[in-house]
């Protein structure tokens, strides 16, 4: 999720955890340990791909969170001598820490919860890595504790009717997303379409509007469902991706490792004399955040060159489109 939510989540549980006892402070400290795994994105991997697919990684590994939470616990009790409740500040740092990767697999991007025993990139994929209907309640949550500080009682149930409305929101999006599945297999079923994998993920900030990805053997194609089209069809577009490009270059470390961590969601194709993968599971059709240069046309074979990150198009044009689809089905 973004840094926001994240930070949101952290304050929200270290106010349930010591909030009672150290007031603010235990927001401050959940919020700053909720960021913290995300500062891996201040570490280089040695390349495009390696910092795409390594981040996640370690950095929110549930075992290596676990192991280092009471060595952090130990570090903030020294700030606050005043306060020695050392299983109370255990339980916030191991708390924040282990529900930040949680959440972030709710996300498609891919998060090695087990690393380095497994290194598979969970996704559930049910929620848009910037949802306002997650945080907002969070954040509502919080502001109930500071304003009602007066009367501690109320200050706490606010904040803990915002980590409870935020935390249904998430099983709402499995739930939908699960529908929205069945629904979309019936359709192919019914359509006799061969294909190979099926992605369904909610459209940018909301889990009203959900974006269908169908991968075949000649490319892949997108549709929208909106959970109140009934039982209107799903229409789909059809796209080529090119894989034949790819021929040669097989084995070429960044072309492995792409196609590992998108889970066979991708494309292939050629810009001029670049060939280029796309990650189909972040963005919309044609603009896709994470696109790279793997290697250059060749006669006869392709040439394997270092990955570049293509520069990042964002079409936030389309975001009214979409909004409108949810409540429109097209005529």
């Amino acid at each position: 999720m973004d840094s926001l939510s994240q930070a949101a989540l952290g304050a929200a549980i270290g106010t349930a955890v010591l909030g009672h006892k150290i007031g603010y402070r235990a927001a401050l400290w959940g919020s700053a340990l909720g960021t913290l795994p995300d500062l891996d994105v201040l570490i280089s991997f040695g390349g495009p791909v390696a910092d795409f697919t390594y981040h996640r990684s370690f950095s929110h590994s549930l075992l290596v969170l676990a192991a280092i939470s009471p060595f952090l616990a130990w570090l903030i009790r020294r700030f606050h001598p005043e306060a020695p409740d050392r299983g109370g500040w255990l339980f916030l740092v191991a708390a924040v820490l282990l529900t930040h990767p949680l959440l972030d697999a709710f996300t498609i991007y891919g998060t090695q919860l087990f690393w380095p025993l497994d290194t598979t990139p969970f996704g559930l994929g049910s929620i848009f890595i910037i949802d306002p209907l997650y945080t907002l309640p969070l954040l509502a949550g919080l502001a109930a504790f500071l304003l009602l500080r007066r009367r501690p009682h109320l200050a706490r149930r606010g904040n803990a009717v915002g980590l409870l409305l935020s935390t249904l929101y998430l099983a709402w999006s499995g739930a939908a997303q699960q529908w929205v599945e069945l629904r979309t297999h019936r359709q192919l079923a019914a359509m006799a379409l061969p294909h190979r994998q099926v992605l369904v993920q909610p459209a940018p900030l909301n889990t009203l509007l959900w974006r269908v990805l169908v991968m075949t053997d000649n490319g892949y194609r997108e549709g929208f469902h909106s959970l109140l089209d009934g039982e209107r069809p799903i229409l789909f577009k059809a796209y080529r991706s090119e894989p034949a490009l790819l021929s040669g270059l097989e084995h070429h470390w960044p072309v492995e490792r792409l196609q590992w961590f998108t889970k066979g969601f991708y494309k292939v194709g050629a810009d001029g004399q670049d060939i280029v993968i796309s990650d189909l599971r972040m963005g919309l059709e044609p603009t896709y955040v994470f696109s790279f240069k793997v290697g250059e046309r060749g006669n006869p074979h392709p040439r394997a060159r270092p990955a570049q990150q293509r520069p990042v198009r964002q079409d936030m044009g389309r975001l009214p489109g979409l909004w409108k689809r949810i409540w429109q089905y097209p005529p």
